[in-house]
């Protein structure tokens, strides 16, 4: 009999086609009953309730202990939509003192995914956030009245202090992108924003904890699920101790109203920050609870934008702030010894260019430069440097190498402060004169404002507190920083470990003592305070937009420095009006507890002295 091979082919097709069929179903089953988590969740909701706990937010002190950030309870309305039965609108609505139509949009925005992409009918969604008490006791009594509803309690932050909101920062209700980003977040979870609240974020907020309710048929909620074995207890989030004294946070801050500008004091042995003053500035209690969004708008939209923290972002002229570093650098390249002496004529004249100076003795070497903050003497450092061909061959290798000691001191880059937001200030390079200028077309002559802290020259209030803090200590800074302790752990080591520059160390005596002459008999006088040796370095930055901004640097006691500053008022005039006097209140504040009977002038002068300015129309 001969064999039908069509028949024998046909029966391999149909037992693939079954074969196709059954992967098929087995796929699907797979889904539904493993992959697809829809039919978990509805069978999970039909007996269970997890209700999440939230942990306890760490806590924030001070350097002295004192309480600066706590918790308040909140209460967030929440429903399972599923759950939901048709309620008493009108009851409800009254508990909550909100309209109809208010509700009636809240439960549209609620599952609209794309402004809670979270949303699922399955899981607790929130509906409103930070009841007041009146409501939350009001909706308390009748919330048996609204089944699938559930009242969740939460962790709001409370300040105690209507004082350093740009170091504090806040907290706000995490984004879809924080959750998209980080698993940790639900919707209506709360986030760490500006500050520390924000840096530390993953300190601070702890572990969630959960609680497992059941069920009857109903769904009416009968107990905790095996009397609460299986719930998990939440962990509190770690407290945080700051280097900030807030009490000497708030002098400093009195001093700064009615001014814009920074002030910013470092205890260099530690680098830690004992105030960071970014003026204008406004209550953190401002950014908290149901207003939030309302103030967050105004504070933004403030002409004198309180919400800038000018002490890490603003990037300022240093002025003569600026010349200790050049004094170093001059030192470190053999272009100066400490004898030598440089003319000055009231300004800086060489090759038909003028930098104007004020009268002192001339010729001068380089402590009285610094004492009496002479421009002609490091205007002809400088020169003499980018113009030595025999050392560095071409002016543009000259400029490197100076910009590169600039750069190991501080300058030009974030220094790594452990705060949102820092800006790296600005030290051009050879390359930026080069597209500037055109090849070949720019000398030491060209761009001699340089040396003295102005032309392109830009540097946060925070780098020049650290440059003053790397002079005291002679030689070495640790990278400043805000938060001293962290429970239960340590702080980063990039807060431990010693900077050290490109300068020998035994330079930076010269340029303290030229610092503590400026104090003793030069343009720092009245930086003096009784019982401490004081030294300083004022600032006068010449602003094209306007008025000269006031600066000055300075670090006591000078045998053994504990505090080290930066003061800088911007349109203020010069750095001996505003910046010297502000300054040195805050050192003495700091180490003496009280101000002179002698100052007290000088104190009731900056706290009540404005300085009026037009603010500019773009940052």
């Amino acid at each position: 009999m001969r064999k039908d091979y069509n028949l024998e082919k046909r029966k391999y097709v149909i037992c693939g086609f079954l074969l196709v069929i059954a992967i098929i179903y087995g796929v699907r089953l797979f889904n539904l009953q493993l992959a697809d988590q829809k039919y978990k969740q509805s069978a999970d909701t039909n007996a269970f309730l997890r209700r999440t706990i939230y942990p306890s937010r760490g806590l924030i002190y001070d350097r002295n202990g004192e309480l600066v950030v706590y918790n308040q309870p909140a209460y967030d309305v929440m429903l399972i939509p599923r759950d939901v039965q048709p309620f008493d609108t009108a009851d409800f609505c009254n508990a909550l003192n909100i309209t109809r139509e208010q509700l009636d949009k809240r439960l549209i925005d609620m599952r609209d995914k794309r402004l809670n992409p979270g949303y699922s009918s399955y899981t607790p969604q929130k509906l409103i956030s930070q009841l007041s008490a009146q409501d939350y006791g009001r909706l308390q009594e009748k919330l048996y009245r609204f089944p699938g509803f559930f009242i969740q309690k939460r962790i709001l932050r409370q300040y105690a202090h209507a004082s350093a909101p740009n170091v504090v920062g806040n907290i706000r209700e995490a984004s879809a992108a924080d959750i998209k980003n980080d698993e940790y977040y639900a919707p209506g979870d709360y986030t760490g924003d500006l500050g520390v609240e924000k840096s530390y974020e993953r300190e601070l907020r702890g572990i969630k904890g959960v609680e497992i309710l059941i069920r009857d048929a109903r769904g009416r909620i009968q107990g905790k699920y095996e009397n609460g074995a299986r719930d998990i207890a939440p962990v509190a989030g770690r407290d945080l101790k700051l280097g900030i004294d807030i009490k000497l946070q708030e002098y400093a801050e009195s001093l700064m109203v009615g001014k814009r500008g920074a002030v910013v004091a470092i205890e260099p042995k530690t680098g830690e920050i004992l105030c960071l003053v970014s003026s204008p500035t406004y209550d953190p209690n401002l950014l908290v609870g149901r207003q939030r969004g309302d103030n967050y708008r105004m504070l933004a939209n403030a002409p004198d934008w309180p919400l800038y923290d000018r002490a890490i972002m603003a990037s300022y002229p240093p002025g003569s702030t600026f010349k200790p570093t050049q004094g170093l650098i001059f030192l470190q390249e053999n272009i100066i010894t400490p004898e030598t002496m440089y003319p000055c004529s009231h300004g800086y004249h060489n090759g038909g260019l003028t930098v104007g100076c004020h009268g002192h003795g001339s010729p001068l070497p380089l402590k009285p430069a610094l004492q009496t903050s002479c421009n002609s003497y490091f205007c002809w450092g400088f020169y003499n440097m980018i113009n030595k061909r025999s050392k560095y061959g071409r002016w543009d290798n000259a400029f490197e190498i100076w910009k590169n000691h600039l750069v190991s001191m501080g300058y030009g880059y974030k220094l790594g402060v452990d705060l949102p937001g820092e800006k790296r200030g600005f030290i051009p390079n050879a390359k930026f004169y080069d597209k500037f200028y055109g090849n070949n077309h720019w000398s030491g002559n060209t761009i001699i404002s340089v040396a003295i802290g102005q032309g392109e020259i830009l540097a946060t209030p925070l780098q020049i507190a650290n440059l003053c803090a790397t002079i005291a200590n002679r030689g070495w800074y640790i990278t400043p920083h805000v938060v001293k302790e962290i429970q239960d752990t340590v702080i980063s080591d990039e807060y431990h470990i010693k900077n050290y520059p490109t300068i020998e160390h035994h330079y930076y005596d010269i340029i303290a003592e030229g610092m503590r002459m400026a104090v003793l008999g030069g343009t720092c006088r009245s930086a003096a305070f009784p019982g401490v040796n004081v030294a300083g370095k004022t600032g006068t930055a010449q602003n094209p937009h306007g008025k000269d901004h006031s600066a000055f640097m300075g670090f006591a006691p000078y045998e053994d420095p504990q505090i080290a500053v930066c003061a800088y008022v911007e349109n203020a005039g010069f750095g001996a009006t505003f910046g010297v006097p502000i300054g040195s209140l805050v050192m003495e504040k700091y180490l003496n507890g009280k101000i002179d009977d002698s100052r007290k002038y000088l104190e009731e002068r900056m706290l009540t002295t404005e300085v009026y300015y037009a603010p500019p129309k773009t940052k």
